[in-house]
């Protein structure tokens, strides 16, 4: 039994195995059956069903076999749905299937992917659009930043045009301009200023931004038109002075005001009458910029171009007007401490002041800063001027106006020329202001001593002819002192008259009559004192030797009187040519030691002579407390002597004064040097002619052979002055 039942039951489970066998065995040809009836962007699920594929569905279910349905896509952006939140600040984009996420405009994400999945991979934050460089903002608008997004909103002073449509990007404004208000300053009064300030007025009130332009043109027209011959040239000089300090700020500002209005990036205008504006907008920035026009150009660091606080475009300018040269005519030149002390060196006198010729046109110079009085670094400015070779005591020199309450003057404080080429002058200012280039006639020379000069060297070319004439006409004074007079007159005539008529260097430049004026002064001056020095010989052979002979012979007067001071010049020459001549005066060089040339014989013959009267006087005083027979020689010789040292006073303290005379600026002993050195002729024409009894004797039968009386007495007295000439006279019977 057992065996049996066992065989049945294995059959029945082989009976089973056999049916599973033969249901699984065809699956494959069930599955592609299946597949065949699935639709698209689905799969078989089994052998009589089929799925959509994730992120589709379909009308009846997942699970179809119908061929003829459809598998659709799933939004999952649409609300509600389950795991498709992107999160904040992002957009949700629907894919077959599938979706992505991106951040809003405005926002992205810290990685800089542009997509991601879900709410976890959220990091977008905002972009600063104003910060970057990504807004469409006009120049007459600024950028503000919101939450994904920005706005151009007008600047400040700034409207937005009417009919103009209204976005945050597409804002259109313009400036709400109003010119400065300005009356004239008290005191004064000109009807052309008043017709020139209400036409300005005028073009504030119909002022639109469209037409900045236009606007600026017309305002330089009406600027022109003040050069018209009106009132203005009846205004006193401070008067016109306090108009332009006004004027030129007022000017400034509005120019500015308008400039803000432009576009940019430049803009230039030219009008008729060579009056020019130049200007220069951009944004704020760094590097050296450079803004020109034919009259003045300005090199700056653009830093400097921008005002505190400001935020839009910066604004440098350029204003040259020639209208303005008219108030600020002969105006003066304020010299600062450095300036002045540069000058006294160079004229080696004081300088008082200066005055002032405008030759070129008035630049005002203005930028979006205010703030521009000190200035580091500093600009660097180019004017150009009309050609003009300064003279003497003259300077080309580039000076701003500086306004007071009482006008205002030409100031060089700040300003430091670097050269000047081809009718142009180079200029480095640490502020800005109104610059124009100046010829400076600087007040060096003393009026009162060059009057004194003139007037004392005229009297005494006068007085030495006179004393030439003299010593050649008189005969009862001739004698080897009457030559030494002679040629000691001749060398202090030819001296003066070179000195008056070519001392001063007019062109500025040692060129070569220069020099030779000098060289004639050194030779005439040298030649006279060498001539004084022989009247002290001829006084020591006198008095010291006086019964012994007589002095030098005429060949070695000569020789000594021209020949020592010939090769003193010529050595000198030799040894530094360049010593003759400076730019002021037509006279030696103090550097190198160079005028000692001329001071070091002057101060040897002064003191030879001095210890010769000292030596003479001691002798006479001997000679006198002695018995001496010739009593009358004495006498003479005494005369000779005190007539002699009168004449070393005369000649030599003149110079004395002028060895102590160290400092340009001590008057006193510059009077007392000019007085006595211009009135030599008169002391000499007064010691030796008019004191002299032989000599007024001489002069009034001279006058009374003019004057037709007593014709025969002068017959008489001539005839027998000169049978007295037959004799030989002695120097101490001259009466010189």
């Amino acid at each position: 039994m057992e065996g049996p039942r066992l065989s049945a039951f294995h059959i029945l489970q082989a009976l089973c195995v056999l049916l599973i066998l033969l249901e699984d065995g065809p699956q494959s040809t069930r599955a592609s059956a299946c597949s065949q009836k699935c639709p698209t962007d689905s799969s078989c699920v089994s052998g009589t069903a089929c799925r959509c594929n994730p992120g589709l569905k379909s009308p009846s279910g997942e699970i179809n076999v119908n061929p003829w349905e459809t598998c659709e896509d799933i939004d999952e952006c649409e609300q509600g749905k389950p795991g498709t939140a992107c999160g904040k600040a992002a957009e949700c984009h629907n894919t077959k299937g599938s979706y992505y996420c991106t951040c809003y405009s405005g926002f992205r994400l810290v990685s800089g992917a542009t997509r991601f999945s879900n709410a976890s991979e959220n990091t977008c934050q905002d972009v600063n659009e104003c910060t970057s460089g990504q807004h469409s903002c006009h120049n007459s608008t600024q950028c503000h930043n919101t939450e994904g997004r920005y706005e151009c909103r007008c600047r400040p002073g700034w409207k937005p045009v009417p009919g103009s449509p209204n976005g945050p990007n597409n804002t259109v404004c313009e400036q709400e301009i109003s010119f400065p208000t300005w009356t004239l300053p008290p005191g004064i009064k000109s009807q052309t200023l008043s017709n020139f300030f209400e036409k300005v007025q005028e073009l504030s009130r119909d002022f639109k931004s469209a037409s900045a332009q236009d606007t600026i043109q017309k305002f330089i027209t009406s600027l022109d038109e003040l050069e018209a011959p009106g009132d203005l040239e009846a205004l006193a000089l401070p008067d016109r002075y306090r108009m332009a300090t006004h004027l030129l700020s007022y000017l400034e500002e509005v120019l500015r005001t308008l400039a803000k209005t432009l576009p940019g990036p430049s803009f230039t205008y030219l009008s008729s009458l060579d009056t020019e504006l130049s200007l220069m907008i951009q944004e704020q920035g760094n590097g050296i910029v450079t803004l020109g026009q034919s009259h003045a150009r300005m090199k700056l660091n653009w830093t400097q171009a921008a005002g505190v606080g400001d935020s839009g475009p910066t604004v440098a300018g350029i204003f040259s007007s020639r209208t303005m040269r008219t108030l600020l005519v002969n105006a003066s030149v304020e010299l600062d401490t450095e300036k002045k002390e540069q000058l006294e060196k160079i004229h080696e006198s004081s300088v008082k002041g200066a005055q002032s010729t405008i030759l070129s046109t008035v630049n005002t110079v203005f930028l979006s800063n205010k703030n521009t009085e000190k200035l580091d670094p500093s600009v660097t400015f180019s004017f150009s001027h009309h050609p003009a070779k300064p003279k003497s005591r003259e300077e080309l020199i580039c000076a701003f106006w500086k306004g007071n309450d009482s006008g205002g003057y030409w100031s060089t404080t700040g300003c430091e020329k670097q050269g000047s080429s081809n009718n142009s002058i180079i200029c480095k200012c640490s502020h800005l202001s109104s610059f124009a280039v100046l010829m400076a006639h600087y007040d060096v020379e003393d009026l009162k001593l060059a009057l004194i000069t003139k007037v004392g060297l005229a009297l005494s070319l006068v007085c030495l002819l006179l004393c030439i004439l003299t010593f050649l006409l008189v005969r009862p004074i001739q004698g080897s002192r009457t030559t030494v007079h002679l040629h000691l007159c001749i060398c202090l005539f030819l001296g003066s008259a070179i000195f008056l008529a070519g001392i001063e260097n007019e062109g500025g430049q040692v060129g070569l009559r220069c020099r030779l004026v000098a060289g004639l002064l050194h030779y005439c001056f040298l030649a006279a004192f060498c001539w004084m020095s022989l009247e002290g010989l001829e006084l020591y052979f006198l008095v010291v030797r006086v019964f012994q002979g007589q002095g030098l012979s005429k060949p070695w007067l000569y020789l000594i009187g021209y020949g020592v001071p010939f090769l003193i010049v010529a050595i000198s020459a030799a040894v530094w040519s360049e010593g003759y001549g400076r730019v002021i005066y037509c006279w030696l060089e103090t550097a190198r030691g160079f005028l000692w040339s001329f001071l070091g014989p002057v101060t040897f013959i002064i003191l030879c002579n001095a210890v010769i009267f000292v030596i003479t006087v001691w002798k006479l005083t001997q000679k006198f407390n002695d018995i001496n027979p010739d009593m009358k020689k004495l006498k003479k010789a005494r005369v000779l002597t005190i007539t002699a040292i009168a004449q070393l006073l005369v000649l030599g303290c003149t110079w004395v004064f002028g060895l102590f005379l160290f400092n340009p600026r001590s008057h006193v002993l510059a009077y007392a040097f000019t007085i006595l050195n211009c009135l030599q002729g008169f002391f000499l024409f007064l010691l030796h002619c008019l004191l002299n009894k032989k000599v007024r004797e001489e002069y009034h039968k001279w006058a009374r052979m003019v004057t037709g009386n007593k014709y025969s007495d002068f017959a008489t007295s001539t005839s027998s002055s000169s049978q007295n000439q037959t004799r030989v006279l002695r120097p101490s019977e001259s009466g010189m």
